[in-house]
């Protein structure tokens, strides 16, 4: 027959990309939920099973389960342990001991049919000997006779097939028929810090600059900005991002909060690269050699960090591809070449790339610089908008690099259009920006934790980002420390990526007049910090930062994007979410359930009665836990309904640990 339906429909796979032209994407240690719908005509039951391969030929088979009893979505989670190309599928078959079961419970107990539905019984536990071995065999050959006996009564008959040894051995060996299989899918297995990681940001040249005594600056150098290593280490965190490091423009420098008339040494924009010592290939002389550099980033991995390096593909007017390759840009009517614009903002002092001038010549170019910057150790690229350049351009920048270094990771700076944030993604880009600084009250933020935790989640892996030297939103400008802590809080438990910028930990909250960012822009000058008067006053906030890292470390259900759920409150200011994977507890009563309860109102004292689905916690509806607080160390007995406090002022979330109550 002519047709594309199998007997047995099975529709509707995930994780998928829509379309299904480049392959969903997971990390290494993901617990990943795999669906499918699965259905028959009539009433007989029907079995589902997750058949997965790993790129090293392993093959597993997991049982999938029905979502809801009734309705025909089953998943089955299963974890990701190897890098690389997964290839999965399902099957669907005839559960012929599953439909028998359900008719003879029913038959048996009102007489109905006996002989006949122990005959049946009969028959297939046979059938499900025949590929058992030694003991399995004699127990399901045995249950078959004991069946066909008339000597004893049905109902007895019926019991002694329902001992738990027969129906686990029996479940070992279904019999299957009708047995229809999906397509083969394929899930892109990366290194964990694809897609989990905890980023900080600082600019190299402000750690350990000094001012002159004629008011002039002194750059910090790699040297000096080791120097800040452990303290970023300290926080707990794992990436160390750096703005660009290469020689900065003279033509056009931008001063104090990009200004056009700089003073004599104003260091300008860190992206507007290029000028007479170099382009995207050359450290900038303040900073030191490339020698320094790799010398910085094997400190930086002695002390547990990965160097982030930016990837801006663009020019100062005095960039060696200027002059090398003119064919590289948009020139004008009048012969001038078009300076970056997103109008009001205009950006005299870079050039933006044209990609369809030459685009042979500009990707061999870009794969040059990113194979240079891997030999010195970089595993890592934060992509500069990304957004403004050819997707097709990414998809193949991104192949290539990978299919030669499968451990480099790509993030998309890109606040955008979502159809292009979420192409980024599609076509290689292991991790995005996100709209997360925007999203500040309750009713926004449960929207996007939804967003960004469901289906996008097989292709758009989510980094949220607290700040950044452009994002100084209005929430932080004015909500103190409160808003500070609240906003780390959920970044760094919502979703397995989150990051700041330096001097978020010192509430650096004023704001330059007009604009959505900090006043005195590091972009534009040296910025030095005092970290350890900071510690001393008592005004950083760099403990609860550790803490949050430390409880992010211990707890794999936060690094696990799929793991999210939303809860409720009766507050419009009580944002409440768990992240869980499968609901098993230790000995000891410890789960890897996290639920955190957030007051998203930094100016307020919140109490409210919030309510837990327990069933997505791994627990049955009215049954109590030990709800213990790992940032207070406080515990209370919790159930479905609990009342909670929140001074904003105080402690602005609870970060709850699971535990189960003692019997």
């Amino acid at each position: 027959m002519d047709v594309l339906t199998g007997r047995i429909p099975v529709l509707d796979l995930a994780p998928q990309q829509p379309g299904n032209r480049f392959p969903a994407k997971a990390v290494v240690g993901d617990v990943v939920p795999f669906q499918a719908v699965a259905f028959r005509e009539g009433h007989d039951r029907i079995g589902v099973t997750l058949v997965l391969r790993s790129p090293s030929g392993v093959r597993r088979r997991v049982p999938m389960e029905p979502l809801l009893d009734g309705f025909d979505t089953h998943r089955a989670l299963a974890q990701v342990d190897e890098q690389g190309v997964w290839r999965w599928q399902v099957e669907a078959w005839a559960d012929e001991w599953g439909t028998w079961h359900h008719n003879a419970e029913i038959k048996i107990a009102a007489g109905i049919d006996v002989e006949l539905m122990a005959t049946m019984g009969a028959d297939l536990l046979e059938r499900a000997a025949k590929p058992a071995r030694g003991k399995d065999a004699a127990l399901l050959l045995s249950a078959a006779r004991a069946l066909r006996s008339t000597e004893t009564s049905a109902l007895q008959r019926w019991a002694d097939v329902n001992d738990p040894e027969v129906l686990a051995t029996v479940d070992r060996f279904r019999p299957r028929s009708l047995v229809t299989t999906s397509e083969i899918l394929r899930l892109r297995v990366e290194r964990t810090r694809a897609a989990v990681g905890a980023w900080y940001e600082f600019f190299p040249r402000s750690e350990g600059a000094v001012r002159r005594e004629d008011g002039s600056w002194q750059s910090g150098t790699f040297q000096t900005a080791a120097e800040r290593l452990p303290g970023v280490k300290a926080m707990g965190f794992d990436v160390l991002y750096l703005p660009p490091v290469h020689p900065i423009g003279e033509v056009n420098r931008k001063g104090p909060n990009n200004t056009l008339t700089p003073q004599p040494g104003d260091p300008g924009s860190p992206w507007a690269i290029g000028s007479a010592a170099g382009g995207h290939d050359t450290i900038h002389p303040d900073l030191g050699t490339i020698d320094d550099f790799r010398a910085f980033v094997a400190q930086a991995a002695d002390a547990g960090l990965e160097i982030a390096m930016d990837l801006a593909l663009q020019a100062a007017p005095d960039h060696p591809w200027v002059t090398e390759h003119p064919e590289w840009f948009t020139t004008l009517p009048d012969g001038s070449i078009a300076f970056a614009e997103n109008p009001p903002k205009k950006y005299q002092d870079i050039y933006p790339v044209n990609f369809d001038n030459d685009p042979v010549g500009i990707v061999a170019e870009v794969l040059r610089i990113i194979e240079l910057w891997i030999g010195c150790g970089v595993q890592i690229f934060r992509v500069d908008n990304p957004h403004t350049k050819p997707l097709w351009f990414w998809e193949k920048v991104i192949r290539e690099v990978n299919a030669a270094h499968p451990d480099v990771v790509f993030l998309a700076e890109a606040f955008t259009r979502p159809a292009m944030m979420q192409a980024l993604g599609k076509v290689g880009f292991q991790q995005s920006y996100t709209y997360f600084a925007w999203r500040n009250t309750k009713a926004e933020l449960e929207e996007y934790l939804r967003e960004v935790s469901g289906t996008q989640a097989a292709w758009f892996k989510p980094a949220f980002w607290v700040n950044t030297p452009d994002i100084l939103t209005e929430y932080l400008q004015f909500g103190g420390v409160p808003a500070f802590k609240v906003r780390a809080a959920i970044a760094a438990t919502a979703v397995p990526t989150w990051g700041m910028y330096a001097g978020y930990e010192l509430i650096e909250n004023v704001a330059r007049p007009g604009a959505e960012e900090a006043i005195d822009n590091e972009k534009y000058e040296y910025k030095p910090r005092d970290w350890e008067q900071a510690e001393r006053n008592g005004t950083s906030i760099a403990p609860y930062i550790a803490r949050l890292n430390e409880i992010r470390a211990a707890h794999p259900a936060i690094r696990q994007l799929w793991a999210l759920d939303v809860h409720w409150s009766d507050d419009d200011a009580v944002l409440v979410y768990s992240k869980h994977v499968d609901g098993r507890f230790t000995e000891s009563g410890e789960s890897d359930t996290i639920i955190v309860i957030a007051n998203v109102d930094p100016h307020s004292v919140r109490q409210t009665t919030i309510h837990l689905d327990l069933t997505r916690l791994g627990l049955l509806p009215g049954e109590t836990f030990e709800a213990h607080d790992l940032v207070t160390g406080e515990t209370w007995t919790w159930s479905d309904h609990n009342f909670v406090r929140l001074d904003a002022f105080v402690e602005p979330a609870h970060i709850i640990s699971v535990r189960r109550s003692a019997a």
